[in-house]
């Protein structure tokens, strides 16, 4: 029997809130070659989820041809594995930076510098992750180098980065990363690992399978097509899908993270916490990353990622 002691299974709002904050320090803090390699891989576990979609819903051409709603379903709910292990390994992903580093600096945890340099860094580290993916463990491999995968990665990439509008690109990107976020946000909030895999699972889910669109798994699907003889240039997707969806996915992620900070911290003052003292320790950027190892790392990785009781209201 569980004590009347033992903490909930969900931290409050507020928590969470305070929570993203102090990510938002610790990231901050860490090394930017950290940050960089942290994002490559990030880029590689979401292209991981893109491909297994993929897989399902190129290969399911006789399903789609009746129901290619349940076809969509069925892709959506299998794309979600690349986030959970990006969750739970503590990988660096442009979508939920939109959300965590806005947080930060609107209550003057962080620079407004940072904001932008950790996106760049970031930016750069997912799409290395994941254009090496695409070509190399996909496409040279040989994995789907077969009908109807061929057929499929080509009007896949065309659907995402050539036929819709500019605008609906943009407008897609809200309600992706609006999902994405909330369900990193949901994840944080969970206690235990089979919670934060469900809490992450279904919004993931709803995105996929409705077509939104993120701009770090645009940068698996849409080159993958390309490498396969899409119509459609590299310029071509420059313009029009990675500029829209990144602008998208950015007012998604504020959809998250403004009303979160006007609703849930507007007495928090990062000075209440014991973060700011450090600053000057001479541990405080080694154990900021979220992987660290070693007793002095994780001394001062707990204290990071410490929510005041007093904010728990």
């Amino acid at each position: 029997m569980a004590s009347t002691f033992d903490p909930p299974s969900t931290l409050k709002p507020a928590q969470v809130a305070i929570s993203m904050v102090e990510h938002g320090v610790a990231k901050h803090r860490t090394r930017h070659d950290k940050i960089f390699l942290k994002a490559v891989a990030a880029g590689v576990m979401l292209s991981f989820g893109g491909l297994l979609s993929e897989i399902i819903s190129g290969g399911s051409a006789g399903i789609n041809a009746n129901n290619p709603g349940l076809v969509k379903i069925l892709g959506g709910f299998v794309f979600p594995v690349g986030l959970v292990m990006i969750v739970l390994q503590g990988q660096e992903l442009l979508t939920s930076n939109m959300m965590i580093h806005p947080m930060a600096v609107l209550k003057g945890a962080i620079p407004w510098w940072s904001l932008p340099l950790n996106w760049i860094i970031v930016f750069f580290g997912n799409l290395a992750g994941s254009l090496f993916f695409a070509a190399v463990i996909t496409k040279y491999s040989g994995i789907i180098s077969t009908e109807p995968y061929i057929t499929f990665a080509q009007t896949f990439a065309l659907r995402k980065a050539k036929d819709p509008q500019w605008h609906q690109i943009f407008l897609r990107g809200i309600g992706c990363n609006w999902l994405v976020c909330v369900a990193v946000w949901q994840a944080a909030g969970a206690r235990e690992t089979i919670s934060k895999i469900f809490a992450i699972w279904i919004p993931i889910w709803v995105f996929v399978a409705c077509a939104f669109d993120h701009i770090v798994a645009n940068m698996f699907s849409v080159p993958l097509g390309i490498l396969f003889g899409a119509d459609l240039t590299v310029g071509e997707y420059i313009r029009k899908s990675l500029f829209a969806s990144l602008f998208g996915n950015i007012v998604g992620a504020l959809c998250v993270a403004l009303p979160a900070v006007y609703w849930y911290l507007p007495d928090y003052k990062y000075e209440d916490t014991e973060l700011r003292g450090l600053e000057t320790g001479e541990g405080a950027n080694q154990g900021a990353g979220s992987t660290g190892t070693g007793s002095g790392s994780s001394d001062v990785r707990r204290e990071v990622y410490r929510v005041p009781s007093k904010q728990s209201q």
